[in-house]
């Protein structure tokens, strides 16, 4: 089996649009959390619903990036997509030094062109109007992943991974597993997403689980999440691979567990959480006491941060008060299936540096959670092994297990 690292790194976020920009946003606590303006297709570009505030990227314009014709071809979705493919491509000098068809692309994505997609059928039933011919291009949740391999060249294993907001971390815990057995030397793999619509704000605002305020993950006064957008990827490649061109390592992919709730479609259970914890220790071959930080899943929601809390608290039992803890969706919004891509980039960041991000909008951490909040500032810390857990709708739990590179 091989050792697997992490050794290019790409993003658009709401704080950021290179991981130099992302890195400077997450150490600082800088939000990307701003009012809603501007939704195509909504009334004066107004959504109106009950929340006022998501977490956009402001400063993504594509036609900086990319020709005339790929833009027609696709929806921002996949526009971030591409770019953020190349970015980490670059970074690890990807096609240069490992075959097209030795590289796979494994993408989490959930919603699509969900935007393209609203716009085609706002014509339909208002006016009968015809679709545009590139609709299904446009809003196929596979779209970036294809698009990357067109833009890349890269003819390996390549796939989308639509499993809601655990999409990007099943994504690359899959490419792992891929890299790790010697299906492929190499992969692209991350998450990608642009769902704020008028009919996603809509669709959101009936569940009742966004924030009036905004996301305040483990607060005592927590009132729900924040809706996001953005990218994140990583190239990751053998350990042999990397160290014969002396590439720079950012962090180990040593686990990668999954499970599945059984139990309900939008309530979570603690249990199912706690084993795909316990599954993703167990594929690292780290014990709980080996764990010194923990990326949450922390929507900010009554019942998310309650049930991961408990989960922890299962996983690592005495040991829990011990281990700190944050949430980044304080800061980049909850991107649905880029979240766990986002979140995964401030866990290697955090491991690359020897800090951890701190938990952002906190007011007080909720006393009867438990758990060891990071508060204020980035915490030092030393070499550990980090988890970046992502809980999702319909009781999906990814969870991937990453260590300080040294």
């Amino acid at each position: 089996m091989n050792r697997v690292v992490i050794t290019g790194l790409g993003c658009i976020t709401p704080i950021g649009s290179t991981v130099s920009a992302f890195r400077e946003s997450l150490f600082a606590g800088k939000t990307g959390i701003s009012p809603i303006t501007g939704v195509e297709d909504a009334p004066d570009g107004n959504p109106g619903v009950r929340f006022t505030q998501s977490a956009t990227v402001p400063d993504f314009d594509a036609t900086q990036h990319l020709d005339s014709g790929i833009i027609a071809a696709t929806n921002r979705n996949t526009q971030f997509a591409i770019v953020v493919a190349r970015q980490a491509a670059q970074q690890a000098s990807l096609t240069q030094h490992h075959a097209p068809g030795d590289i796979a692309i494994v993408m989490g994505c959930a919603c699509g062109g969900r935007s393209s997609e609203e716009h085609e059928v706002k014509g339909l039933y208002t006016r009968d109007a015809r679709a545009h011919p590139l609709t299904i291009i446009r809003t196929m949740s596979s779209a970036g992943a294809s698009q990357i391999s067109i833009d890349l060249k890269i003819t390996g294993p390549t796939f989308d991974i639509s499993t809601a907001c655990a999409s990007a971390t099943h994504a690359i815990g899959l490419a792992f597993h891929m890299v790790r057995s010697g299906m492929v030397t190499a992969a692209l793999t991350g998450g990608h997403e642009a769902p704020l619509s008028f009919g996603f704000y809509r669709a959101w605002d009936s569940m009742r689980v966004v924030s009036p305020t905004r996301c305040r993950p483990f607060s005592a006064d927590r009132d729900g999440m924040t809706l996001g957008e953005g990218a994140a990827m990583f190239v990751i490649e053998t350990l042999e691979s990397a160290q014969a061109r002396n590439a720079t390592i950012f962090a180990e992919l040593i686990g990668f567990g999954m499970s599945a709730d059984a139990n309900h479609i939008t309530q979570p259970q603690a249990s199912g959480a706690a084993t795909a914890m316990r599954k993703a220790l167990a594929d690292a071959n780290a014990a709980p006491d080996d764990v010194g930080y923990i990326n949450a899943h922390g929507t900010g929601t009554q019942a998310n941060d309650a049930t991961e809390s408990s989960a922890i608290h299962q996983v690592f039992g005495e040991h829990t008060p011990h281990i700190p803890i944050s949430s980044t969706k304080a800061l980049h919004g909850h991107a649905i299936g880029a979240s766990g891509a986002l979140e995964g980039l401030a866990t290697v960041l955090a491991l690359h540096e020897g800090r951890l991000p701190h938990n952002a909008g906190v007011t007080t951490p909720d006393p009867a959670l438990n758990v060891d909040v990071i508060l204020n500032e980035p915490r030092p810390t030393g070499p550990t092994v980090a988890l970046s857990n992502s809980l999702a709708f319909g009781g999906l739990n990814a969870v991937i297990a990453l260590k300080t590179w040294i």
